[in-house]
C-alpha cells in the first residue's frame, strides 16, 4: 500500500484537538507501517515537528505562504502531490480532506460541528463575519469530502451515531478509534516537581481545578452552595487555553475565591491534575473528552456532565451530573472532597480506566481501517 497523510497539523505551530491526535498517532502508525510506503504531506508554514522517522517514510514538504495557501494546498497542491506519489489511501486527520483520483479517501471527522446544519454552526457568531466565513468554508468542505471517503473514522461511538445522523452515512461506513493520553500522562509523586509547580501558580494545600472554557457557569453557581467549612476550605482553579473564558471565570477570580492560569504549559498540566482534590468538567458537549482521561491517568477524581461522549469515555470512573444542574454538582463536589473512601476509590477507577486506553491501540484500529479502505 502507498499512503499518505495530510500531517500539515504538526508544521503549523499550532494546539488543539488535531494537533494532539497527530502528535499521539503518528509515531506509533508508523512504526507499524511495515512493508508499507508512508508519504507524510506538511506545508513550510512552521518547522515539522517529527523527526527520527522509520525507514520507508517520507516527508513532502508543500509550500505555505498566507491563508490563500492554505485553500490553494486544500483543492490543488495536495492533491498533485499524493497523484505524483501514487498514493493508493489518503488519510485526511482533520474533518476534510480531497485526494487524487483512484485514491481511497479515510477522514477523520472528529464531531458532528462541521455537518450540523449551517444555521445551527452559525448561529452563535452571527455578528462574526471572519468566522461565518470560516466556518462556512469548513461545513461545505466537510459535506463535500465525508460524501466522497471511502471510509471515516471518529472518536467515539456516540460522535459515529452523530455523524451518521447529520451526513446521512450508514453507520457501517464509520468506525471509532478511541483517543488516549499521551505518555507524560501519569501521576506525577515527584515532591520537588509538584512542589515548584505550587510555588510557581501559587495554589494552596487544596484545591478543585476545572477548565475555564468548560461550562464555568455551573460551577461557579454549585460553589457558591457548597458548605462554608468546604467553600473556606478549597480554592477553585481555572486553567485555559484561551486568555477569555467566560465571564463566570472572571467574577469567581474577583470574588477571591478561584484562581485562573492562562495557558499553562502542558508539561505542568500532569503535577496540577496529580495536586488537585479533584477534576471538574462539565461540559456541554463532547465527541470525546480527552482532558476526562488525562486527569484519570494523573489521580484526579473526576467529576463530569453526561453530555456526549462522556459516559462511554469515562465508563463508570467519574462522578456524573446534567450539565446545568449546581445542586447535583453541590451533592458530587461535597462527596468527593468530605469523604477520603470516596476520593480514592475514584482515583483507583479512573487510573485504571485511563490505561485501558492506548495510542498503539489506536494505531492497529487505524491500519485496520487503511486496508478496509483499500480493498474496497
Amino acid at each position: 500500500m502507498r499512503l499518505g497523510i495530510d500531517a500539515r497539523y504538526l508544521s503549523h505551530g499550532l494546539v488543539g484537538g488535531v494537533h494532539t491526535y497527530l502528535e499521539h498517532l503518528l509515531p506509533p502508525l508508523l512504526e507499524q507501517s511495515g512493508p508499507h510506503a508512508v508519504f507524510l504531506y506538511a506545508d513550510t508554514k512552521r518547522p515539522f515537528e517529527l523527526s527520527s522517522l522509520p525507514p520507508g517514510v517520507v516527508v513532502r514538504y508543500l509550500p505555505y505562504r498566507n491563508y490563500l495557501s492554505k485553500l490553494i494546498l486544500d483543492w490543488i497542491i495536495l492533491r498533485k502531490a499524493m497523484a505524483a506519489d501514487r498514493i493508493e489511501v489518503a488519510h485526511f486527520p482533520a474533518n476534510y480532506g480531497f485526494g487524487p483520483a483512484g485514491a481511497r479517501t479515510v477522514i477523520t471527522v472528529h464531531d458532528q460541528i462541521n455537518l450540523l446544519p449551517w444555521g445551527r454552526i452559525i448561529g452563535g457568531h452571527a455578528r462574526e463575519l471572519s468566522t461565518i466565513l470560516k466556518m462556512t468554508y469548513l461545513h461545505l468542505c466537510t459535506m463535500a469530502a465525508v460524501k466522497r471517503a471511502e471510509l471515516l473514522l471518529t472518536v467515539s461511538d456516540y460522535a459515529r451515531r452523530e455523524i451518521a445522523h447529520f451526513s446521512g452515512l450508514p453507520e457501517e461506513k464509520i468506525v471509532t478509534t478511541y483517543h488516549a493520553p499521551g505518555p507524560g500522562w501519569q501521576r506525577v509523586h515527584d515532591r520537588t516537581v509538584l512542589g515548584e509547580v505550587r510555588q510557581r501558580y501559587g495554589l494552596p494545600e487544596r484545591f478543585v481545578l476545572a477548565d475555564g472554557i468548560k461550562n464555568p457557569d455551573v460551577i461557579v453557581r454549585a460553589w457558591r452552595g457548597l458548605p462554608p467549612s468546604l467553600r473556606d476550605g478549597y480554592r477553585m482553579v481555572f486553567y485555559s487555553r484561551r486568555p477569555d473564558p467566560p465571564a463566570a471565570v472572571f467574577d469567581a477570580v474577583r470574588a477571591g475565591w478561584a484562581q485562573l492560569l492562562i495557558r499553562p504549559p502542558r508539561a505542568d498540566l500532569p503535577a496540577l491534575y496529580s495536586l488537585a482534590e479533584a477534576f471538574v468538567f462539565p461540559s456541554l458537549i463532547e465527541g470525546f473528552g480527552l482532558p476526562l482521561l488525562e486527569a484519570m491517568a494523573c489521580g484526579a477524581p473526576v467529576i463530569a456532565s453526561t453530555a456526549g461522549a462522556i459516559p462511554e469515555v469515562t465508563g463508570g470512573a467519574a462522578r456524573l451530573m446534567d450539565a446545568a444542574d449546581e445542586t447535583a454538582l453541590v451533592a458530587h463536589l461535597v462527596s468527593v472532597l468530605d469523604n477520603a473512601a470516596e476520593t480514592l476509590r475514584l482515583r483507583q477507577l479512573g487510573l485504571a480506566r485511563a490505561a485501558s486506553f492506548s495510542w498503539q491501540r489506536t494505531a492497529q484500529q487505524t491500519w485496520a481501517g487503511y486496508r478496509r479502505a483499500w480493498a474496497a
